[in-house]
C-alpha cells in the first residue's frame, strides 16, 4: 500500500469528475425538493450537514470504469446519498448524537419525531426516483441493501452485552451497515457494464466499505474534537465496542479488562476513563491488529480491480483505496 505521504485527497479522486457530480448536487436538491414548511427547513439543514460525496464519487468511478458515462448514473449517485443521509438521521436518532460534522443533528435542532419523519422521507424519495428509472437491477440492488443496514441496525441493538462481542459479530455488523451500501453504490454505478465486472466492483466496494469502518473506528481512538468534529472516543462514551477494544481486552491482564467493564457500566463515563482505556486498547496491540485488517481488506479491493480493463476510472477507484485508508475523517 502507499504511504500516507503519497495519499490521495477526496479532491484528487473527484476533480476530474467535478460537473458530473454538480449534477448530483442538483438531482439531490430536486428529489428532495417538497412544497412543505418543516420539511423545506429540515431539508436545508440537511444540505448544510451533507458530507462529502464520497458514495456518489464511487457511484460515478464505477459507471466510467465499468463502460460508461451512462447518463442515469447521476441520479443513481443521488439516490445513494440520500439512502446514505437517511441512515445518519436515524442514526443519531437512535443514538441520541447531539452533533454530526460539527453541526447539530436534525434531532437535537428539531425532535426525534421530526428526525424518525424525516430518514423515512428520504428513503421514500430515493424509492420514488429509483422506479422513475423504470429499471428493476438498481431497485433490487440499493432495496437489498437499505434491508441489509436495517437489519444490521437491528443486530446492535440486540447485543446486550458488549464485552461478550465478537471480532466475528463485529465483521457481520460493519458488513451489513457500512460495507453494503458502499457495495451497492459501486454495484448500480456498474449495471451499465459487463456482468463480470460488475461482479468484481461490488467485491471491490464490499471490501473497501470494511476498510471504511474499521478505519473509521481507528480514528475514534487516535483523533481528537477539533479533528473530528466529535469528542475522541465517542464510541466508549456510548459503549460501543470496536474491533480496537474487540482486539485488545484477550490480551489485557485482569486489571485492564476491569477498568473497560467500569466504563461500560457508567452512564457518563468520564474523559480520564476514556483516556485509560484508550491507552489500555493502544498497549495491548488493539490499534495495530486493526490497522493489519484494514490493510488486508485494502489488499482484497486493490486485486478485485485487477480483472477491468485499464482505465483512469480504474486508477481512481485504485487510488480511493490509498484514500479511506490513510483518511483523516
Amino acid at each position: 500500500m502507499s504511504s500516507p505521504a503519497a495519499a490521495p485527497s477526496l479532491d484528487d479522486l473527484q476533480r476530474p469528475l467535478g460537473p458530473r457530480l454538480e449534477r448530483v448536487q442538483k438531482e439531490i436538491r430536486r428529489i428532495i425538493e417538497a412544497d412543505f414548511g418543516l420539511i423545506t427547513e429540515v431539508n436545508a439543514h440537511l444540505l448544510q450537514m451533507q458530507g462529502k460525496l464520497f458514495r456518489p464519487t464511487l457511484v460515478l468511478l464505477a459507471d466510467e470504469a465499468s463502460g460508461g458515462p451512462h447518463p442515469r448514473a447521476v441520479t443513481l449517485g443521488a439516490v445513494v446519498e440520500l439512502i446514505h443521509l437517511a441512515t445518519l438521521v436515524h442514526d443519531d436518532s437512535v443514538d441520541h448524537s447531539v452533533l454530526r460534522r460539527g453541526m447539530p443533528t436534525i434531532n437535537s435542532l428539531f425532535s426525534h419525531q421530526v428526525s424518525v419523519i424525516m430518514g423515512d422521507y428520504l428513503y421514500s424519495r430515493a424509492v420514488i426516483e429509483l422506479v422513475r428509472l423504470d429499471d428493476l437491477e438498481p431497485l433490487r440492488v440499493l432495496s437489498r441493501v437499505t434491508n441489509e443496514m436495517t437489519v444490521g441496525e437491528m443486530r446492535q441493538l440486540m447485543s446486550h452485552d458488549p464485552l461478550a462481542f465478537t471480532e466475528e459479530q463485529y465483521d457481520l455488523l460493519i458488513r451489513s451497515k457500512t460495507a453494503s451500501l458502499i457495495s451497492g453504490a459501486c454495484e448500480v454505478g456498474a449495471i451499465g457494464g459487463e456482468p463480470a465486472a460488475r461482479a468484481a466492483i461490488r467485491r471491490f466496494g464490499s471490501a473497501l466499505g470494511m476498510v471504511f469502518q474499521i478505519v473509521d473506528d481507528l480514528l475514534d481512538y487516535t483523533e481528537g474534537e477539533a479533528m473530528t468534529g466529535k469528542p475522541s472516543g465517542l464510541d466508549l462514551r456510548e459503549h460501543k465496542v470496536t474491533l480496537p477494544l474487540i482486539a485488545a481486552l484477550p490480551r489485557m491482564g485482569e486489571r485492564g479488562r476491569r477498568e473497560v467493564a467500569q466504563l461500560m457500566l457508567a452512564e457518563e463515563p468520564t474523559d480520564e476513563q476514556i483516556g485509560r482505556v484508550v491507552g489500555l486498547v493502544e498497549d495491548a496491540g488493539g490499534l495495530a491488529y486493526a490497522r493489519e485488517r484494514a490493510h488486508g481488506f485494502a489488499q482484497q479491493a486493490e486485486a478485485e480491480l485487477e480483472s477491468l480493463s485499464p482505465s483512469p476510472a480504474r486508477d481512481a477507484l485504485r487510488a480511493s483505496v490509498t484514500y479511506v485508508l490513510e483518511r483523516r475523517r
